[in-house]
């Protein structure tokens, strides 16, 4: 897998004068694989003013949501390969090859890495009644209670559910799933104290620990996030193979002329670059990163690996 991202990377960063001078000389379409209102429909729609205006164009973001961003994906590796046409990502991309049997589109040789443009840290929370304050004190308790504790998620396959598939697999512990259709209702439970624990987004849940309704035990990251500075990191807790943080980038059909790939990797790191734009997105708990194709192809390969062992650990299967 990394041999076959890796090599489509390979291509040089740099971009002809004449191309990036004559690209785009229309409309370019963003394709977001899920409603409006999430996140990387949020993320895109910040983005896409200053987008716009470096590349004197206008961008059109046109959401094709369903079966957990296949529709949206498939269009767009099926579209043509001139540029015109870009798919924005978070890490079901990286999660849908081990979660479903087959996909109506190749994920390694269908699409070129464009941009990995941000990353968000989860946070795992428990109810107050739980009494563990820390990673090491949560998996003991685990430990001494075989399939006693149990978590709530968004529902099968989310990253809320595969972030604790990830601790369990790494922390060798037992805990009981107990999916809900959507975080919302998940974080409402485990406030109810009906359930244990859970991993969330730090926008979902922050409000809650900052009363003291819910307790935070970690986040994920290489850093500890601005958000919630007084909580550790799973690297501190020194579990930090446990990373669960979503991340976001831009796609493109594969064999679309790599300096159409080249400048919209370089216009979308300038853009992510600007204060108005890291400002907005750092408060809405994005971490703004810009990396270009080969950063993203890393990147990629790194974590379709990685969820693909935890995956088949769980067992866990969509279709």
């Amino acid at each position: 897998m990394r041999a076959a991202i890796g090599g489509a990377a390979a291509l040089l960063f740099g971009a002809s004068a004449v191309f990036v001078q004559a690209y785009p000389v229309k409309p370019v379409r963003i394709v977001v694989p899920f409603a409006p209102g999430g996140g990387t429909d949020i993320l895109t729609r910040i983005m896409l003013p200053r987008l716009a205006e470096l590349l004197k164009q206008q961008l059109i973001v046109d959401n094709r949501p369903g079966a957990g961003s296949q529709i949206g994906s498939d269009i767009v590796a099926k579209a043509p390969a001139d540029g015109y046409t870009v798919l924005m990502v978070d890490t079901a991309f990286m999660t849908n090859p081990s979660l479903y049997s087959k996909l109506p589109y190749h994920s390694e040789r269908d699409f070129a890495p464009v941009s990995l443009a941000a990353t968000a840290p989860v946070i795992m929370i428990v109810h107050p009644s739980v009494p563990v304050r820390t990673v090491k004190e949560l998996v003991a308790l685990a430990r001494a209670q075989p399939g006693a504790l149990n978590f709530a998620s968004g529902g099968p396959g989310s990253s809320t559910h595969l972030g604790v598939e990830l601790l369990k697999y790494v922390a060798k512990i037992d805990l009981v799933h107990i999916p809900y259709k959507g975080t919302g209702p998940a974080v409402a439970d485990v406030l109810g104290g009906q359930v244990t624990m859970m991993f969330a987004g730090i926008s979902s849940v922050k409000q809650h620990v900052e009363t003291g309704r819910l307790r935070a035990i970690a986040v994920t990251g290489a850093k500890r996030s601005p958000a919630m500075p007084r909580v550790p990191t799973f690297g501190e807790s020194g579990m930090k193979e446990v990373d669960a943080s979503s991340y976001w980038g831009a796609l493109a059909p594969a064999r679309t002329p790599q300096d159409a790939v080249n400048r919209l990797a370089a216009t979308m790191a300038q853009v992510l670059k600007m204060a108005d734009v890291r400002d907005k997105l750092i408060e809405l708990g994005f971490e703004p990163i810009g990396g270009g194709p080969p950063e993203f192809a890393a990147l990629l390969a790194k974590e379709t690996d990685k969820w693909a062992k935890v995956i088949k650990a769980a067992g866990v299967k969509l279709d």
